[in-house]
Order: structure tokens, then sequence, then C-alpha cells
């Protein structure tokens, strides 16, 4: 089968398409025919060992795993032992290593059925994303219904599903901040204000918010508090270093609180994000699709910053 190969840390345009043996199911594992993997930010800091702190975990010269791709949907051709809710033939999306290929093998907890009006690539550019979002404003903001949220960077992967979910778990104004080009989409996804960076500075506009989920990382970290209520939560997603996080909670202002955030995709958030989407309540946002044989072009364009929403590599 055809999979995308790393041999060493560089540029995206040095991933190869090669020849390598076809996965086969172990206990508790499907076999996924791949239809279409999601692209990531994660996908270019793996490919270029960046930062390098990365390292230390995927091997310090070159990577211990040549292949890459987390997100995926496709179509179950073989399931191993002891799998009982999923079977052959079921269409399904999740997440796994070496999605960037034409088959990809996972723990069966990590699939969910699709639905079936949701496309293999509208489902591929759901796990990380998605999952990213919902937790965190429900698990690290601990978003309550009638709280107003703001959204940095909303026309991003993250940013286009976040501004969708704060609205569905109850949030009674959604602010989202995007270039021109985006207005129109970030207020289609359900937001109540969209704030254009290019013309307006958003920490300098009258509205307090309860929970801030900065994607973006554009400001400092007292800039973006400073738009906080006084019991308000601050979570960046990116764009912001550990120690400035720290020093920011060192100097908190009494009730204020400040994260960085990393997502940890489980089987039973996947599961809620599919209720969203089949209430139609969530939606993916899809810029562009890329064969398989350009995978480095759809890393490299994520890494470019200018993506609105997902990009997805199809398969077939």
């Amino acid at each position: 089968m055809k999979a995308i190969v790393q041999h060493r840390y560089g540029p995206p345009d040095e991933l190869r398409v090669e020849e390598v043996e076809k996965p086969v199911a172990g206990d508790g594992e499907v076999l996924i025919r791949v239809r279409a993997a999601g692209v990531n930010p994660l996908d270019w800091h793996f490919v270029r060992g960046m930062p390098r702190l990365i390292r230390l975990s995927m091997g310090m010269t070159a990577p211990k795993t040549t292949r890459r791709g987390v997100d995926v949907a496709g179509e179950i051709e073989a399931v191993g032992r002891d799998v009982k809710e999923l079977r052959a033939g079921d269409n399904v999306f999740g997440w796994c290593d070496g999605a960037f290929a034409e088959y990809a093998v996972g723990p069966a907890d990590h699939f969910v059925v699709k639905p079936s009006a949701t496309s293999f690539e509208e489902a591929a550019g759901v796990p990380v994303a998605a999952v990213t979002a919902l937790q965190a404003l429900r698990d690290k903001g601990k978003l309550q219904p009638g709280q107003r949220v703001l959204v940095n960077g909303a026309a991003g992967g993250v940013g286009t599903f976040a501004v969708q979910i704060a609205k569905a778990l109850g949030a009674s104004s959604v602010t989202g901040v995007c270039s021109s080009r985006n207005v129109e989409l970030v207020r289609s996804l359900g937001a109540d204000l969209v704030v254009d960076y290019t013309r307006e500075d958003f920490t300098r506009r009258p509205e307090r918010y309860d929970l801030v989920l900065d994607n973006a990382g554009s400001r400092s970290v007292s800039e973006v508090r400073s738009v906080l209520r006084p019991e308000g939560t601050l979570v960046y997603n990116s764009g912001a270093s550990m120690r400035r996080v720290a020093w920011a909670n060192m100097l908190s202002r009494a009730g204020q609180r400040v994260f960085m955030f990393l997502a940890q995709i489980t089987h039973e958030d996947l599961v809620f994000i599919r209720g969203l989407i089949e209430a139609g309540k969530l939606r993916s946002v899809i810029d562009r699709t890329y064969p398989l044989a350009e995978t480095g072009a759809a890393i490299a364009y994520v890494e470019s910053g200018h993506a609105r929403g997902k990009v997805i590599v199809v398969t077939a």
C-alpha cells in the first residue's frame, strides 16, 4: 500500500509516498481503508521535530516512527479479536497513528460510526480540532450556560469548532476574532459578534467575557486578561509559552484563571461530538483538499497559518 513516510526532520516537502506493508488488525484493533485524513498543526511540528523538546519522545536525531497523520475517516476492512461494537463495512472516523496512508490500524475505541449525512472529508476534519475545542471550553474553561465567550483565532481548525460548540453548550454570546476575509464565515457559524483584527483591536473594545479561548497567541497575556470579567478564565490552545502563562498566574487578578491547554482525545468525547453533528449543531469547515501524494503541500499550507477551518488529504 502507499503511505506518507518521514525519514528525517525537516520541511514538509521532504515527505515521500512509499510502498509499505499493509497493516493487520491485532486484538482489539480495526483496520481502516482510509478515505480522508485531516491535517493539524501537530503534523508540521512532528515533521520538523519542533519544538526540539518533542524529540525526547520522538527521537533525537531522526523520528523513531516514520509515519505521520492522526485524524482519519474511512471504512473498516477488518476487525481484530474482541472487537464488539464495530464490524467490517462500518464507515467510521477517529484517530490513529499513520493516517496519511491508504490503510491505517488503531484501537477500536479510537473510532465511532460516521454520521450518514457527513462526508468522509468532513468527518476527517473532526477528531483533534473538535475535541480540543470541546475540552478547552467545557473542561478547562468550565463554560456554563448564559456566559459570554470570546474565541481568538475563530476561523482556524479549532476556532471554527469552538464558536459552534460554545453556542451548543449554552453561551449567551460568542465573539469571534478573525481576519477580514473570514468575517462572514465566522458569523455563519453562529458568532454573535465578529471582530476583524485587521481593523480593530479586540482588547480595546468594551465587552468583558467569562471565558476567552485564545488559539492565536497574538497578544500578551495581560492584554487578553484585560477583557476578562473579574472571575473570568483565559485558556490558551497555542501561542503562549509555559513561562508566560505561569508568570501570568502568579500575577493573576483575584479570581481570574489562566491556563495552557493540550487536549487528550477520548472515545466519550468523540461520541459527544458526533451527537452535536447529528443534531445539526456542529459542522466541519473544509478549506482545501489534497491528494495523498501532496500531503507535504497540505501540511505546509497549515503551517503557513492561513487555513480557514480544516485541510484534508484524500486517498480515493
